[in-house]
């Protein structure tokens, strides 16, 4: 290849081989999804599909290519998502509105192809997974600064469905605008947080003097924008793109750690996959007796088992101060230890899930 011409062309006929290929492979998947169909097996494993990256990220380090696993998860992460419309289209359910965190949260796992449901309330999300309505709900289940999210462990503690994933993702903010300048701008809307969280930008970009609307949501923010062309929106990434409002600059955010944890939810169990999370709810039967925490988690120390969360909650059906608590471990509940944990606490525990242990 000797000029760019050669090179497009070469880059052209390796685009099509590598159609053919997603071809064939969607034609497996299809056949797949005969078999799930008649068996009633779950179209999304979570374990799976970290296999299969893991795999394919040790061939191209092996093999010397320039993917590393970063890229080839976000590559692949589309092709299952692709994969599972294709065995089976499923709805996936999300706290709202459309353009929210939790939208984009979900469509990074469902892609852009998939049914979603838009849900004002994580109980809803939750009653609509429970009525077979929506196969997936995804709901937020803490911050990195602003803690947990109380109605999910609540939610959780009661509920029939299962954690099957989690997911981290970060939370950048997006400056978007039809203005053609900062000059033309007069409003900009956001959530009220959303404000606080870029206030050195808007202090940069001499912006703070601009009227700021804070209105429900960062979705409705770029809502509103778009139909104003002297008004600019915070939002996320997602709504600026859904909402047709051009991004003039991206992750604005004072603190680019921010981080949102996030439950998906459905109706199955998980298989081990070796890099494991379980979630449980306990309520202890002695819990007003002195050390009755500390022997419990005691018997976790012996067999060895890791906790990565511990976190209280008051419970609701009693008087006084009674709490239950929300706990994470690493490792599955088909894992002997674990297994063997639970069947020593049968009247105190209630396993909520065990799932692929997320990226942070």
């Amino acid at each position: 290849m000797k000029t760019l011409d050669d090179c497009r062309i070469e880059i052209d006929r390796l685009d099509e081989a590598l159609l053919d290929l997603l071809n064939e492979r969607m034609r497996v998947v299809q056949r797949v999804g005969e078999i799930k169909h008649k068996t009633g097996g779950a179209i999304y494993r979570p374990e799976r599909e970290k296999a299969i990256i893991e795999r394919l990220s040790a061939k191209s380090k092996a093999d010397g290519g320039l993917l590393n696993q970063a890229a080839i998860e976000a590559l692949y992460l589309e092709i299952f998502a692709v994969s599972r419309n294709l065995e089976l289209p499923e709805r996936i359910a999300y706290l709202g509105p459309e353009g929210s965190f939790t939208h984009q949260a979900a469509e990074s796992r469902f892609g852009a192809m998939s049914d979603y449901l838009s849900l004002g309330s994580i109980h809803s999300v939750f009653k609509t997974v429970e009525a077979g309505r929506a196969k997936f709900g995804v709901v937020p289940i803490e911050n990195s600064r602003d803690g947990i999210v109380g109605e999910t462990l609540d939610l959780l503690a009661k509920s029939p469905v299962k954690i099957v994933a989690e997911l981290y993702m970060p939370i950048h903010m997006a400056f978007a605008t039809k203005a053609e300048n900062f000059k033309s701008i007069k409003r900009i809307y956001s959530k009220d947080k959303g404000f606080g969280q870029c206030r050195e930008f808007l202090h940069e970009h001499e912006l703070l003097h601009i009227e700021q609307i804070p209105v429900e949501s960062t979705a409705k923010a770029a809502i509103l924008a778009a139909e104003d062309p002297e008004a600019a929106a915070i939002c996320s990434h997602i709504a600026a793109k859904l909402y047709g409002v051009p991004t003039m600059f991206e992750n604005i955010e004072d603190v680019h750690d921010n981080t949102t944890r996030f439950f998906i939810l459905s109706d199955f169990k998980n298989g081990q996959s070796g890099a494991d999370k379980t979630s449980l709810f306990v309520r202890l039967k002695d819990a007003e007796q002195a050390g009755s925490l500390v022997r419990f988690l005691s018997d976790f120390d012996k067999a060895k088992i890791n906790m990565s969360k511990i976190e209280s909650r008051p419970a609701h059906d009693e008087s006084g101060f009674a709490y239950w608590f929300f706990m994470d471990v690493y490792g599955h509940i088909d894992d002997k230890p674990i297994e063997q944990i639970i069947s020593e606490h049968k009247d105190e525990i209630t396993w909520l899930g065990s799932y692929v242990k997320g990226e942070i």
